[in-house]
């Protein structure tokens, strides 16, 4: 489903260049369920943000299916991650004069739908989240673990093919936190490849693979029911 080869991320700062990836090469087959682990700093996020086509900045090469994502400009990189990707903050990044209901359909604003597919699209997820009293309120007016949980039924309300969550519990108590790592557990099972950044071990377990990035480099290359890859880096 994707694979990177040999990508690489670097930032400048004056004469001076620090890497935060480095020779990332990495295979992830439809329906896993990826963990990304490491120290602050290790390169988790900006992992994340090339996968999910937010970052311009990134060297080497990105295959999305058949697609060349490295050979793509900034609109077609935009187009592919708004079709094929959904994206669960840490922050949760709802729009604040946006309703619950609203808010879940943005995604949906960009596809060419009618009306009446889009409210049945947001109605379903609405029900499948059981959030359904919620839609008409602002983010404002939710806890915690309501405004992740409309953050999840808006990643996903499109069916896309990948989800992708940056410490989609940090905020959360562990009751909450429980709930949102089983619902990721069961639109896995229904289909969804993920890819989580997160430093709990628990949250690691829900998944079938953990990668380990420390310094840029990956270090790391885990099946959580087999034996360990080989990770060679120079």
């Amino acid at each position: 489903m994707i694979e990177l080869k040999n990508v690489e991320r670097s930032y400048k700062t004056g004469h001076t260049e620090t890497w935060v990836l480095r020779r990332i090469g990495l295979t992830i087959r439809a329906g896993e369920f990826v963990t990304i682990m490491g120290p602050s700093g290790a390169g988790k996020s900006s992992l994340l943000n090339v996968l999910a086509l937010l970052d311009d900045g990134w060297l080497g090469e990105y295959w999305f299916g058949e697609t060349p994502a490295h050979k793509l400009n900034r609109k077609q990189r935009g187009d592919l991650a708004r079709e094929r990707i959904g994206m669960v903050f840490q922050s949760y990044h709802l729009l604040d004069d946006l309703t619950v209901a609203e808010n879940i359909d943005l995604p949906l604003s960009y596809k060419n739908l009618p009306a009446r597919d889009r409210q049945g699209m947001v109605a379903e997820i609405l029900d499948r989240f059981q959030i359904v009293a919620k839609k008409d309120l602002f983010p404002s007016q939710l806890s915690g673990g309501q405004q992740q949980l409309v953050g999840i039924a808006r990643a996903v309300v499109h069916a896309p093919a990948l989800l992708l969550a940056d410490e989609p519990t940090g905020n959360l108590h562990s009751t909450q936190a429980r709930e949102i790592m089983e619902l990721f557990r069961e639109l896995n099972h229904a289909g969804t490849t993920i890819v989580q950044v997160t430093h709990s071990e628990e949250n690691a377990r829900y998944g079938t693979r953990v990668l380990e990035l420390r310094d840029g480099w990956m270090t790391r290359d885990e099946a959580l029911s087999g034996k360990a890859q080989e990770v060679v880096s120079e």
